[in-house]
């Protein structure tokens, strides 16, 4: 963050300075957390109460890695630290990145991107800080910080350096977007999709492309708005900005045609508004990363960045982010993509589809598939329609783990059209056994689920090789 002083901080976000001595004119030179862990020298520590447990009881751990300061929502006695007591530490955490931003735009000019989506965000907000930072500093969230403490940790790293700034906004329901986008005040506003992600949690996709139009309408009038020309909630969302699209619709801006997908990666047709078009290969499997690569282009075109260096690094990626299609060969001739970093019913089927894509060279396919979170009502429908998905799409073998991800392989079973192809194992480990000893130098595993069904590890065991 930039260097601010405890009495700015406290004019910022409304707080009172506590402290026995004048501590008003110390400064803040290190990061700003919320976890203790990760505070060190000169960091300024929000001590937010949280689900499992409370910030507060680790200020005195905070004080002692090196925080110069703690902002509180009461005022901590026997704690010889400065405090900024506030009335709520988490809408506190977001005036000040708000300041901070409005600061540093006002003397540099940062450019700021915000991104929202039901699927792609983490895949397109890592491809934009690939050709960004070719161009400039870029700062861009870790992992999926997009919600109301995410979202502003990533705005306040920051600097006076810092040329763009591509921020993830994250849905927790109504009014979360545009709580972000107040925050963020994005130049370029970009709606990747509205899908199935989180609609138990929201009662409907109808609601989900209300929550999502939030960054479009809180567009300036001389921002961009970059949409989705493939999607028809997001074709639908008003805004007062400028509008490009992407997408493989006709009339689309940024258009890709002529998709193809092997093994090594992902191919198209790159078609610029100007007319001007060329030859892309990602590395990235699958067709849907194409969507969020057309996205990134549009983006970085609209900014001024050359386009052969959008190119360059796009092609460049190896990897969208750990545990997301994440490509890997076993030395016997297996290949395992480990997709189970998250999961919705959308991003599961465009995962099978590539599975199946791939399968068509001759190679068997394997799915290993676990639960699809945040789906409410809607989960039985949506895992018992992602098992018939599976039959349909030909995919050579099915293995289902966890009760919750149990209507999958019901699913598959009731299609009709297999025997015994589908098995499901309520443990990790037995899944894990299981497919271990079926592995045959050739084939093609697809491990696919939410984070919290664990999966992702047992891609990462799948790729050590038994004797």
């Amino acid at each position: 963050m930039i260097e601010l002083t405890l009495g700015e901080i406290a004019a910022a976000v409304g707080g009172r300075l506590f402290s026995e001595l004048d501590a008003s004119d110390i400064f803040v030179t290190g990061s700003v957390e919320t976890d203790s862990r990760l505070v060190g020298s000169g960091s300024l520590f929000f001590a937010r109460p949280g689900e499992v447990t409370d910030g507060h009881l680790f200020a005195p751990q905070a004080k002692q890695a090196g925080a110069v300061a703690a902002v509180v929502d009461h005022a901590l006695e026997n704690l010889d630290l400065p405090q900024i007591v506030v009335t709520d530490v988490t809408e506190a955490l977001g005036k000040l990145a708000k300041h901070v931003l409005a600061s540093v735009r006002a003397e540099t000019g940062i450019k700021v991107i915000g991104i929202t989506g039901s699927n792609g965000k983490t895949t397109t907000k890592n491809m934009l800080r690939a050709i960004l930072s070719s161009v400039g500093e870029t700062v861009a969230p870790i992992e999926s910080y997009n919600n109301e403490v995410g979202a502003p940790i990533s705005v306040l790293k920051i600097t006076r350096g810092t040329r763009f700034l591509v921020a993830e906004l994250g849905a927790g329901g109504p009014g979360s977007i545009a709580y972000l986008t107040d925050i963020t005040q994005p130049d370029v506003g970009v709606e990747l999709k509205v899908g199935l992600a989180h609609v138990g949690e929201f009662g409907g996709i109808e609601t989900t492309a209300k929550i999502k139009a939030e960054l479009a309408s809180g567009l300036a009038s001389d921002a961009l708005f970059v949409g989705n020309a493939d999607d028809g909630y997001v074709r639908d969302m008003p805004t007062q900005a400028r509008q490009v699209w992407f997408g493989t619709a006709p009339d689309a801006d940024y258009r890709a045609c002529d998709l193809a997908l092997t093994i090594q990666g992902t191919s198209y047709e790159m078609h610029w508004p100007d007319g001007e078009t060329h030859e892309v290969t990602l590395q990235i499997l699958g067709e849907h990363h194409v969507m969020n690569a057309l996205a990134a282009s549009a983006v970085a075109d609209q900014l001024g960045v050359p386009r052969s260096q959008i190119l360059a690094a796009l092609e460049g990626l190896a990897l969208a982010e750990r545990w997301r299609m994440q490509l890997l060969h076993r030395a016997d001739g297996v290949s395992i993509i480990n997709d189970a970093y998250n999961a919705s019913p959308d991003s599961t089927k465009a995962a099978l589809q590539t599975l199946a894509q791939l399968g068509k060279s001759g190679r068997r396919t394997i799915a290993v598939l676990g639960e699809m979170a945040e789906l409410g009502q809607f989960s039985r429908e949506q895992h018992d329609a992602i098992g018939r998905i599976v039959v349909r799409l030909n995919i050579d073998q099915l293995v289902v783990v966890g009760l919750g991800a149990k209507l999958i392989h019901m699913g598959a079973e009731q299609e009709g059209s297999w025997g015994g192809e589908s098995k499901f194992f309520e443990s990790i480990d037995e899944a894990t056994a299981y497919v271990r000893e079926m592995l045959e130098p050739g084939d093609i595993v697809l491990v696919k689920s939410s984070k919290s069904a664990n999966l992702r590890f047992l891609g990462d065991e799948l790729m050590e090789v038994t004797p």
